[in-house]
């Protein structure tokens, strides 16, 4: 039953906000239902820390380091972003944009993807797995399409078309596995569990195996936002409200990446590391390069921030791809740092959608003076998502770059030459584009003052993890960090 709870929580939570009348006390159980996950996923932490893995109802679900990782990453932002859209969703709900009715609804939908992220990172068994990651889609197509005005239901039915295709693709990816493993472990229940398939993954059929890989690196690299599968990306991100579009960013993409991971440890024992490490690497460099020229020349905050996760998750696929210790340890570390300073990114836009009513940059100047907390957040974040000393993803990025140059792999050096440059034109692109937002001249005259104490109190929230790991990694995440290259390594 330890690890059920961690799902119970949230759909007891949805449950109870759509049930729930009156447009304010939904939110407060919201807040409670988020906290309570955030807190009770720390104590499996704490279990996983000390028994390395846990497993319960006869190896349905199973948690290690990789699982630990990414949930601590969907409660610690579902419960900022719960805190977020206290405030958030209230100026909007005060504003006439939605009735009451509708915003319970949010609050459901909103835990019922906090579920869903949950359940893709302590199933074992792949199949279900690919089932969560599917649902992750339809829980969410809603959420993108919440105000029903054309341009939010195009990009709806835009996420839900490419992901759905995607995620097919990404079946047959579970298909082939299982047929190559059946002849392993024979035509049983849990042929398709991660545990029992890891044991015997040197006796798979390798053409399969790795035919297998690239269906599912295609096929959930689409809902990771790895180009050139990432096309929906910036459309859903751009008109979901500002709380979804951080769990995107920061939460939903990484729980891609993860089922990607767990195929990438059973290619690596069946075939070896250099096929799918490869692929890694071709696909990882393939978005960073695609992000470029987008963030270059963009006039909208909200899409430049969704075109930064295609360059992020990108790195973090370069990062698994090298292979070396501190290379999978930057890119996990990376993961966590990637969130935290994307969501806070995106709690910035919120507030600044809701201040100045356009997420069109040239029609926003002068933030520092307008609103100064969200303009000193805004410039800590830039600075942090672009890599910028000391921050916390300039240590994630070191790292990477650190151990990919000494490793003495000629094409590995090649490729990190390259995304060296990459990075480089992307600061400029992003450092030019928000700092004439935060401290140009103001066209318009705009009232000085936030919007909500609840949206600053959940960038706060986020700002403590960004500043913390810019100068100290706790050493609870160390030690999982350093699991997880364990579990990579002895694949």
């Amino acid at each position: 039953m330890i690890i059920p709870l961690l799902l119970i929580i949230p759909i007891i939570t949805a449950v109870a906000c759509i049930l729930t009348k009156g447009h304010a006390i939904p939110k407060y159980i919201s807040i409670a239902g988020s906290f309570i996950t955030l807190a009770y996923n720390i104590f499996l932490n704490y279990n996983i820390y000390t028994h390395h893995s846990l497993i319960g109802l006869n190896g349905f679900f199973y948690m290690d380091a990789l699982s630990i990782l990414t949930t601590q990453i969907v409660t610690l932002v579902g419960f900022a972003s719960s805190l977020y859209s206290a405030g958030y969703m209230t100026v909007e709900f005060n504003a006439g944009e939605f009735t009451e009715k509708k915003l319970r609804w949010y609050y459901f939908l909103f835990h019922m993807f906090i579920f869903t992220m949950l359940m893709v990172c302590v199933i074992n068994n792949l199949g279900i797995m690919w089932v969560a990651i599917e649902a992750t889609t339809l829980s969410t197509t809603f959420l993108v399409g919440f105000y029903n005005k054309k341009q939010h239901q195009e990009a709806a039915w835009k996420y839900i078309i490419i992901c759905t295709v995607g995620i097919t693709l990404a079946l047959f990816g579970v298909i082939l596995t299982y047929h190559s493993s059946s002849s392993a472990l024979g035509e049983i229940g849990y042929t398709l569990n991660w545990t029992n398939l890891l044991t015997v993954a040197d006796k798979f059929e390798p053409h399969l195996i790795k035919l297998a890989f690239l269906f599912i690196l295609i096929g959930y690299g689409t809902k990771a936002g790895l180009a050139p599968m990432h096309t929906w990306l910036p459309d859903a991100h751009s008109q979901a409200p500002s709380p979804i579009s951080a769990l995107f960013s920061g939460v939903l993409l990484n729980c891609s990446m993860y089922g990607i991971i767990r195929y990438h440890i059973i290619t690596s024992k069946c075939v070896g590391a250099d096929y799918s490490c490869t692929l890694l690497m071709v696909f990882g460099l393939i978005s960073v390069i695609v992000s470029i020229p987008f963030i270059l020349v963009q006039r909208d905050y909200k899409r430049l921030f969704a075109f930064s996760s295609i360059e992020h998750i990108g790195f973090i696929a370069l990062g698994m791809g090298f292979g070396g210790m501190y290379s999978v340890y930057g890119a996990e570390l990376h993961t966590f740092n990637h969130a935290v300073a994307k969501s806070l990114l995106f709690f910035c836009a919120g507030n600044l959608f809701l201040k100045y009513k356009t997420r069109e940059m040239e029609g926003i100047r002068g933030v520092i003076k307008t609103t100064p907390i969200t303009g000193v957040i805004l410039i800590i974040a830039v600075l942090a998502i672009t890599g910028t000393p000391p921050f916390n993803i300039f240590v994630s990025e070191f790292m990477v770059l650190a151990d990919s140059f000494s490793s003495g792999n000629a094409f590995i050096i090649v490729f990190s030459s390259l995304l060296v440059v990459c990075i480089a034109l992307i600061f400029v692109g992003f450092v030019y584009n928000v700092f004439k937002m935060i401290f140009g001249a103001p066209v318009q005259a705009i009232p000085t003052g936030e919007v909500s104490k609840f949206t600053i109190a959940a960038m706060c929230f986020l700002l403590f993890f960004v500043m913390i790991i810019s100068f100290y990694v706790p050493p609870l995440l160390r030690e999982i960090l350093s699991n997880i290259y364990d579990i990579v390594r002895n694949a």
